[in-house]
């Protein structure tokens, strides 16, 4: 088992840690009076709802309910244990944890999970052994060496290299203890056709491993050196219970801190383009795994920063897709600029040629902005010495001036097409205010059609005095530990729904351990997540501790009256259906029951 962490030790970590400066590092937040806000990192959201509060050292949803401290925070958005989050809060206040890493200790993800990341790391360990420390891996070595990968980027990145042997990697895993079954489907190897055994699902490939948002690795991607067989230049492992590539961002647990500081990201096409552009100080890209920009990454993204740099491929290809991400990332309202690179380069290609420092000044740092790209794109493969391809810039080019831009940008880009056209200022504009009554006109037609009467709204979800009543009660067990023994004294059971019910069953054993009430550490020991928001929601309930003995009463009487509420519906049903069944002595019995629980009802 995971050793225990000294209550002592928890507090002072705890204590010194800043929940803001913590969360920073995961969500853009903004100060509005006391507390600060943010886009919530566990659902997608376009309102801030995400609310740090400095005073109280804690975070709450108001969209979603979650909630908790420094801690929980770790606990949930990288998903680790407590212990381990604790050890992370710890190396940023200079308070060293051990902790174990075993399968034994207690983790919020599948135990089938934790044993997949484990394979995973314990597969990244033995692949950049070979690279670095045996005559197998030399010739992989001296090849990244002479592509400017340098022992510190190598060692940073984990790039490893696995053996040409089929089953290498097997049979160390099974010697490890590994399920090969489970191995098989993370992706690490491959059943045989006729079932009779595993094999590896690289070999004598340069191994790059692909990490999660907390830097646990998750996949690889591996790499051929000689390109001279039919064998695909990469393999990527395929989609598992770990690694889903729409939701993967490379690079972002390393590229997170300089992300923070400057808010700007630099979106590549590739992983390896990340590892270029490291080799040029950029420090702050990340990259899609082979995929386009989906949702997931646009959350991601959203929450860290506030300007966006998309630098793809200088090919058709490459341009068709920054115009795909850089239209997405327009439509969630942030700021896009798109770093292009000369026909048919790639980021490697261009710094192979003009070098790392021009490559950071001269693509990274002067972006064309989200509609001179917009413009650019337009004029691609158009010839103006025929009219048709005039009219129709033109008309894709104004497009992009309707809304949104300043008269001042507004006016330099009709100069701009005005000159590329030899169409009049005055022509272009005239053409641009129609555009743009026809786009205001369109928009109130689209806003009346889809605007619902008011009376297929749908209402919000409705609190009802049942939910009320548990959750001030559980208010008042989290602050006080009294009221969870007056309960348990009183032999009724204090809440109907189930939820409810478990976080008050780890109450009971949290204050058999802890001798005073403290929600925060009782949020810590909480290993569902869904329960850690309701006893966060809990703890944050507006309560009279002046009226306490009053407000407990109340929310036992509720609780007791929708018990009996539910068993006259239960009996009601039950009479029904003996009526149906012509079981007259059974109805009448069951009458009896009802008329007396409506007595107890009324009396109360």
């Amino acid at each position: 088992m995971a050793q225990r962490i000294p209550e002592e030790i928890i507090e002072q970590i705890r204590s010194q840690a800043d929940i803001v400066d913590v969360i920073n590092d995961y969500v853009q937040l903004t100060k509005r009076g006391r507390n600060w806000f943010g886009l919530c990192p566990f659902h997608g959201e376009s309102t801030p709802s995400f609310s740090v509060s400095t005073d109280k050292q804690i975070f709450h949803c108001f969209g979603c309910g979650a909630g908790g401290n420094a801690i929980t925070f770790l606990m949930d958005i990288d998903h680790i244990p407590f212990q381990e989050a604790v050890a992370k809060l710890g190396d940023r206040v200079g308070v060293h944890v051990e902790v174990s890493t075993s399968e034994e200790q207690t983790h919020p993800i599948s135990k089938e999970e934790g044993r997949m990341k484990e394979a995973h790391a314990f597969a990244a360990e033995y692949y950049q052994h070979l690279l670095l420390n045996t005559e197998e891996g030399e010739k992989a070595l001296i090849y990244l060496q002479q592509r400017g990968f340098t022992k510190e980027l190598i060692e940073s990145y984990g790039i490893g290299w696995s053996l040409p042997h089929w089953d290498s990697l097997t049979q160390l895993l099974k010697r490890k203890g590994f399920e090969l079954a489970e191995m098989e489907q993370c992706g690490l190897i491959i059943q045989k056709e006729d079932g009779s055994g595993w094999f590896d699902r690289f070999r004598e490939r340069i191994m790059f491993p692909i990490k999660d948002e907390g830097g646990r690795i998750i996949a690889f991607s591996g790499r051929i050196i000689d390109n001279t067989g039919e064998d695909a230049k990469y393999l990527n492992s395929p989609e598992s219970p770990i690694f889903h590539k729409g939701q993967v961002l490379y690079n972002l647990d390393q590229a997170r801190p300089v992300i923070r500081k400057e808010r700007k990201i630099v979106l590549f096409e590739g992983f390896m383009d990340v590892l270029s552009g490291k080799k040029a100080n950029v420090h702050n890209s990340v990259a899609t795994m082979g995929t386009a920009l989906t949702m997931q990454h646009l959350n991601k993204i959203k929450r860290l920063a506030e300007r966006i740099i998309v630098c793809y491929d200088g090919d058709k290809a490459g341009w068709e897709a920054a115009k795909r991400a850089a239209e997405m990332l327009h439509a969630e309202k942030m700021k896009v600029d798109v770093a292009v690179l000369p026909t048919g380069l790639d980021p490697d290609d261009y710094i192979k040629q003009f070098g790392e420092e021009s490559f950071k000044a001269k693509i990274i740092e002067e972006p064309h902005s989200y509609i001179a790209f917009m413009l650019m794109f337009a004029r691609r493969n158009k010839n103006f010495q025929f009219n048709n391809d005039i009219l129709q810039y033109v008309d894709e080019a104004l497009n992009y001036l309707v809304g949104g831009i300043s008269p001042i940008e507004k006016e330099l880009y009709i100069k701009q097409i005005s000159t590329e056209t030899s169409i009049s200022e005055d022509t272009l504009n005239m053409q641009l205010r129609q555009k743009e009554g026809q786009l205001a006109q369109n928009s109130k037609s689209q806003e009346q059609q889809q605007s619902p009467a008011p009376q297929m709204r749908l209402p919000k979800k409705k609190i009802t005095a049942i939910d009320r009543a548990e959750r001030l009660l559980l208010a008042h067990m989290l602050h006080n530990i009294d009221v969870v023994d007056r309960v348990r004294l009183a032999e009724q059971e204090p809440f109907v729904r189930d939820d409810y019910l478990a976080v008050y069953v780890h109450l009971i054993g949290f204050y058999e351990n802890h001798q005073k009430a403290d929600y925060q550490r009782f949020a810590e020991v909480l290993e569902d997540s869904e329960l850690r928001k309701i006893a966060m929601e809990a703890a944050l309930a507006d309560r009279d501790p002046e009226h306490l003995e009053e407000e407990i009463s109340d929310c036992l009487k509720q609780v007791q009256k929708y018990k009996i509420e539910q068993q006259i519906q239960d009996k009601n049903h039950a009479l029904k259906e003996a009526e149906k069944m012509h079981d007259f002595g059974s109805a009448l019995k069951l009458s009896q029951e009802v008329i007396d629980l409506r007595k107890s009802l009324s009396a109360m």
